[in-house]
C-alpha cells in the first residue's frame, strides 16, 4: 500500500507462496498413504456410488464426512475453521419427540470442504427444520454435533421473511441481474422494511451461534448473499476475530447494485470482514466499484480502504474434487449404466446439458439453438441426440411454474417436427431427481449424469444467462479425459474466465451463434478436440475445491497479519483524560485547530456520500460555539483557527470569538479584534495565477458536479461529488496539461487530495507559516510566559502536516525541516538542540491593513475587496532577548482527524470526535 513503511505486497507473496509450497509438501508426504487406500479402488469405492433414493441419505458423501471428522481428532493443534452457511451439509427429518436422522447432503461447498486436513472444521447453519420446542433442540443439537455441526434454530416467520422474502425474492434476482420486483410496486415497498429487518435479525442470530462457539485463534468463513450482514456483527463482538466472507453468486455491477435500498448497509457490513472473495475478478471489481460510487470509499489494487482500514478483496475461483469422478468412471454400477445407455443411443452424438430448472439456465435459449441447428443441418436430424436433465426448484412460484410451461411447450414441438415414431432429437427428464432431496447441479451429476452416460457425450451445452460459476462444466471435462468432448460454455457464467481457452464461448442470446457453435463442436477434428480438452483437464485436476478452500483460507490469515502490521503503523487515538490533564496544569497554551473536516459539521454520513451544497457552505460545527466561547475566554489559551480557505470564510464563521484566524494556509492572519495582514514571503510569484484559473474553469464545465475554489494564493479543484472514474480520469488530463503548460516553469507544488487538485506557490504549506504567525501572535500579546502546552488539531493534506513536527522536541532528519528553517526568516526553531523558539523584545508590530502598499505580484482583480491587506512583515530579529517555546513532549498533543497514515503523535475519528473533546476540555477548564 502507498505510504506504508513497509512492503506490504512483496511481503504478502513471499508469505501466501511459502504457504502453497508447504501444502504441496505435506501432500506429497501423505501420498503414500493414500495409493495405499486406492488400493482396493474399486471395492471401497462402489458402495458409495450405490445412489438409490430408498437408502434415505446413505450417500456417500455421508461416509467421507463421517471419516473426515473422525480423522479431525487426530490433532487437536490445528487451526478451526468455522464455516458458517445458511444451511448445514445435512438435512434433519424429525422420527420422535427427541429422535432425528440426519441426511448429509454433497453439494458444491460440502464437496469443496471436505478434502480440507489443515483445519479442524466446525459447520454453523440452518438445518432446514422449525423446531419450535427446546427437547426437540437439545435432540437435534445433540445429533449435529456428531457430524460437527451447530444448529441455528429459526422460527418460521423469520424463515419467511428472511429466507423466502429478502434472500430469494430480493438479493437473488438482483445479483443476478434480473432486477428488484416489478408486478406490485406499492405492496413490494411495504413488505420490503419488514423482510430486511428479518434478515438483519436472522444473521444476528447466526452472530449469536458463531459467538458462543468462538475460540480465540479461530477462522470465521461467512458464505453467500444470506449473510451478507453477518461480518458486521461478528466484528461487533470481537473487532480482532478472523472474519471472511465469500459470494457464490455473481455481483453485479453497481448501477444494478445501487437499486437496492438497503445496499449501504450491506455494503458497510460486508467490508467490516478482513477478507471478501469472489468467483471471478469481474465480481470483485463489481464489488470495489459499488463501494466506491455508492459509499465514496478509495478502491485500490488490493482492495477497498476506509479511513486507513483496509478491506482486502480478491478473487478465488471454485474448483470441484475431480478425482472423485475421474474414480467414479470405473465403478461397477457406473460401468452398466454407460453400457445400456450406449445402445439406446448407438449411432448418434449425444449432447448434454444439465440445469436447474431456473430463469437464469437459459434452457430455453438452448433448446431454440438446438431447433435452430437441426433446421440449418438436416444430415444431423437423425444422427444426434440432446438430452437435457432440468431440476425442478421452486415449483410454487408462478414464474417458475411458467417457465416450466414454456421448456415443454418448446421441446414438445420439437420433438414433433423432427422427431420420428422411433427417436425424438431431445429427450427432456424432468422429474426423474424431484424426489432427491439435495437438488444442487454438483450432486445430481454426480448423482445421475455421470455415472450413467460420461461416455457417451460427445457435447456439453451450457448457456447460463448469468452463473456465479457453474459448475457443470468443470465435472463434464473431469469425465472426459477419454472421449475428449468439446465443452460450448456461456460466456456470462464464471466458469468462461477459468475455462474459455478450451471451451467454446457463446452468447445464449444470440441463437444464431449457439447453433453455430453446436455444428462446429460435432465437427470438430480429433487433434482439436485434444488441444482443447488437454488444456481445460489441466486447469480442473489442478484447481481442485479443496485448493480453493485452503488458499481462501491461507490468505484470510496472511490478510490479518498483513492488517497488524498496517496497524502498527497508524497513531493512536488521543488520550483525552491525559491532554486534559496537561492542559490544565500548564500556563501558557496554544491550540492550533484545524477547519475544514475538523471544525465543521460531519455531511458525510454512513453510506453516502454526503450533500455537495453543504460541504460547498462550510459552517462551524454548532455544538462547538459554547466551547470555543470558554476557552477563548481564558486569558492562558490562545485558539488559531488555522485552514486553507478564503479570509471571509473564516470571518463568517469565527467573527464573534476573541481568537486568531489564519487563512490561506496561514499566508493571511488576523486576530478577530483586528484587521488581516499578510505573512506571504517577499520574493511569493504569483503570475501563474491567472492561466491555471482557465484550466480550473474548462475542467470544471466538462466534469458535473465538480467545482473550484479561487483563492488569493492557491486554486483549488474538487471533483468528491463527480463519477468517481470520470472525475480521476479528468484529473489526470488536468495535470498533464498544467505540467506541460501554465505551470511548466512556475515555482508552484501541485497538491493531490483524496478528490481534489490544488496549485499553490512554492513553500506555501502550514508548517512553513506557523513560526511567521507564532512571531505575530507573541508580539501582539506581549507574551512574557513561555508557551509550555500545544495542542494542534487538524485534517490536512499530506503537505500540510509539517505543522505536526513544527513543534515536536526533536525533529526528524526529512526535507520539511529543511524548508522550514529556510522560511524562518532567522526565527529559531524548535528543531535546535535547546528546543526553544526565541523572539525580539521590540514591540514594532507588522503594518496594518490600513497601508496602502499591495504585495507585489499579486493581481488586485483577484483581491476580495472587503479583506484589503497591508504588506507589513516583522523584520528579521537582532536581538534574542527570551525563549518563547519552553514544550516538554508530554505537553505537545498532534492528532490528525480522520486520518490514519499521518505525521501526528495522536488520531481522531471524526468532526464529532473534535466536538465532544472540546466540550469536555472547556467544562474541565470552568
Amino acid at each position: 500500500m502507498p505510504g506504508n513503511n513497509y512492503n506490504g505486497s512483496s511481503s504478502r507473496v513471499t508469505r501466501l507462496l511459502r504457504q502453497r509450497e508447504l501444502r504441496k509438501s505435506n501432500k506429497t508426504s501423505h501420498s503414500n498413504e493414500a495409493n495405499d487406500n486406492n488400493s482396493r479402488g474399486s471395492e471401497s469405492f462402489e458402495p458409495e456410488l450405490r445412489l438409490r433414493e430408498e437408502e434415505n441419505g446413505s450417500l456417500e458423501g455421508a461416509r467421507v464426512i463421517s471419516e473426515g471428522c473422525e480423522k479431525l481428532d487426530g490433532n487437536p493443534d490445528r487451526q478451526r475453521l468455522l464455516v458458517v452457511a445458511n444451511r448445514l451439509p445435512v438435512s434433519a427429518v424429525r422420527r420422535g419427540e427427541d429422535s432425528w436422522s440426519l441426511e448429509i447432503s454433497a453439494g458444491g461447498l460440502v464437496s469443496a470442504l471436505l478434502g480440507v486436513k489443515e483445519f479442524e472444521t466446525r459447520w454453523i447453519g440452518w438445518a432446514g427444520v422449525n423446531v419450535p420446542d427446546e427437547v426437540g433442540q437439545k435432540a437435534l443439537t445433540k445429533a449435529l454435533a456428531e457430524k460437527r455441526c451447530i444448529p441455528v434454530f429459526l422460527d418460521e416467520e423469520i424463515v419467511h421473511q428472511y429466507y423466502n422474502g429478502y434472500c430469494n425474492n430480493i438479493l437473488w434476482p438482483l445479483f443476478h441481474y434480473l432486477g428488484l420486483p416489478q408486478e406490485d410496486r406499492l405492496a413490494t415497498t411495504r413488505s420490503f422494511q419488514s423482510q430486511f429487518e428479518a434478515y438483519k435479525k436472522a444473521n444476528k442470530m447466526f452472530a449469536d451461534v458463531v459467538n458462543n462457539h468462538y475460540e480465540k485463534g479461530d477462522v470465521v468463513w461467512c458464505h453467500d448473499y444470506h449473510l451478507m450482514f453477518l461480518p458486521k456483527c461478528l466484528k461487533d463482538y470481537n473487532s480482532k476475530m478472523k472474519v471472511g466472507w465469500f459470494l457464490h453468486t455473481p455481483f453485479p455491477s453497481s448501477e444494478i447494485h445501487r437499486t437496492l435500498p438497503s445496499r449501504t448497509d450491506l455494503l458497510r457490513s460486508v467490508l467490516a470482514a478482513d477478507l471478501v472473495g469472489f468467483h471471478t475478478y469481474d465480481y470483485a471489481r463489481h464489488f470495489v466499484s459499488a463501494c466506491t460510487r455508492i459509499l465514496g470509499l478509495e478502491g485500490t489494487p488490493e482492495g477497498v480502504e476506509d479511513q486507513g482500514r483496509l478491506t482486502r478483496v480478491a478473487a478465488f475461483p471454485i474448483g470441484i474434487d475431480s478425482d472423485r469422478f475421474i474414480r467414479a468412471l470405473e465403478a461397477p454400477l457406473v460401468q452398466d449404466n454407460i453400457r445400456e445407455l450406449a445402445e439406446r443411443f448407438k449411432g448418434r452424438k449425444v449432447m448434454l446439458g444439465v440445469d436447474r430448472l431456473d430463469m437464469i439456465k437459459g434452457i430455453p435459449q438452448k433448446i431454440l439453438a438446438f431447433e435452430k441447428f437441426l433446421e440449418e443441418n438436416q444430415e444431423w436430424r437423425d444422427k444426434v441426440v440432446l438430452l437435457q436433465i432440468a431440476v425442478p426448484t421452486r415449483t410454487d412460484v408462478p414464474e417458475y411454474q411458467k417457465l416450466t410451461c414454456q421448456v415443454h411447450e418448446i421441446v414438445g414441438r420439437i420433438n414433433g417436427r423432427f422427431g420420428t415414431l422411433s427417436a425424438v432429437p431431445i429427450h427432456h427428464l424432468i422429474s426423474l431427481l424431484s424426489s432427491v432431496d439435495d437438488k444442487s447441479e454438483g450432486y445430481c451429476l454426480y448423482k445421475m449424469v455421470w455415472s450413467s452416460i460420461s461416455f457417451l457425450c460427445n457435447v456439453a451445452l451450457v448457456t447460463s444467462l448469468r452463473d456465479g460459476m457453474n459448475l457443470v462444466s468443470y465435472e463434464f471435462v473431469a469425465c472426459q479425459d477419454a472421449k475428449k468432448g468439446v465443452l460450448i460454455l456461456s460466456e456470462f457464467a464464471g466458469a468462461a474466465q477459468s475455462l474459455g481457452a478450451g471451451a467454446i464461448l457463446v452468447n445464449p442470446w444470440n441463437i444464431t451463434e449457439v447453433a453455430d457453435s453446436i455444428a462446429k463442436a460435432l465437427n470438430m477434428p480429433a487433434d482439436e478436440r485434444e488441444k482443447r480438452h488437454k488444456h481445460n483437464f489441466a486447469h480442473v485436476t489442478s484447481h481442485t475445491a479443496q485448493e480453493w478452500a485452503e488458499t481462501f483460507v491461507s490468505e484470510l490469515n496472511d490478510t490479518v497479519v498483513e492488517a497488524k502490521l498496517r496497524t502498527r503503523q497508524v497513531p493512536p487515538s488521543l488520550p483525552i483524560r491525559d491532554a486534559i490533564n496537561r492542559y490544565l496544569q500548564s500556563n501558557n497554551r496554544l491550540l492550533i485547530l484545524g477547519f475544514n473536516a475538523t471544525l465543521t459539521e460531519s455531511v458525510d454520513t454512513p453510506g453516502s456520500r454526503g450533500d455537495q451544497i453543504k460541504e460547498m457552505e462550510l459552517k462551524v460545527h454548532p455544538g462547538l460555539k459554547e466551547p470555543l466561547k470558554v476557552l477563548c475566554s481564558d486569558p492562558k489559551t490562545t485558539i488559531v483557527v488555522l485552514s486553507g480557505s478564503d479570509r471571509s470564510v473564516l470571518d463568517d464563521n469565527f467573527g464573534e470569538y476573541d481568537m486568531w484566524l489564519a487563512a490561506e494556509h496561514g499566508m493571511f492572519l488576523r486576530l478577530t479584534k483586528g484587521e488581516w495582514m499578510t505573512t506571504m514571503p517577499e520574493h511569493l510569484n504569483m503570475e501563474w495565477l491567472d492561466s491555471v484559473k482557465h484550466v480550473f474553469e474548462y475542467f470544471t464545465e466538462r466534469t458535473p458536479r465538480s467545482h473550484f475554489e479561487p483563492r488569493q494564493t492557491s486554486l483549488v479543484w474538487n471533483y468528491k461529488y463527480a463519477d468517481v472514474e470520470f472525475g480521476r480520469l479528468q484529473a489526470r488530463d488536468m495535470l498533464q496539461h498544467l505540467w506541460t503548460g501554465p505551470i511548466s516553469n512556475a515555482s508552484v507544488d501541485v497538491v493531490q487530495g483524496g478528490r481534489s487538485v490544488e496549485v499553490r506557490a512554492v513553500g506555501v504549506t502550514k508548517g512553513a507559516a506557523i513560526d511567521r504567525i507564532l512571531g505575530e501572535i507573541v508580539h501582539s500579546k506581549s507574551m512574557t510566559t513561555p508557551i509550555d502546552y500545544v495542542l494542534c488539531i487538524g485534517h490536512f493534506l499530506g503537505k500540510d502536516e509539517d505543522v505536526y513536527t513544527f513543534f515536536e522536541p526533536e525533529l526528524p532528519s526529512d526535507p520539511i525541516s529543511i524548508a522550514r528553517t529556510k522560511a524562518s526568516d532567522g526565527l529559531k526553531l524548535p528543531g535546535d538542540k535547546k528546543s526553544s523558539l526565541k523572539l525580539p523584545a521590540s514591540k514594532s508590530g507588522s503594518k496594518s491593513s490600513h497601508s496602502k502598499t499591495h504585495q507585489p505580484l499579486l493581481n488586485p482583480d483577484k483581491r476580495n475587496t472587503n479583506h484589503a491587506c497591508g504588506n507589513g512583515r516583522r523584520p528579521s530579529p537582532e536581538k534574542i532577548s527570551w525563549n518563547v517555546l519552553d514544550l516538554k513532549g508530554e505537553n505537545y498533543y498532534s492528532c490528525a482527524v480522520g486520518r490514519t497514515r499521518t505525521k501526528a503523535r495522536y488520531t481522531l475519528g471524526s468532526s464529532d470526535d473534535v466536538v465532544s473533546f472540546m466540550k469536555q476540555l472547556a467544562d474541565a477548564s470552568l
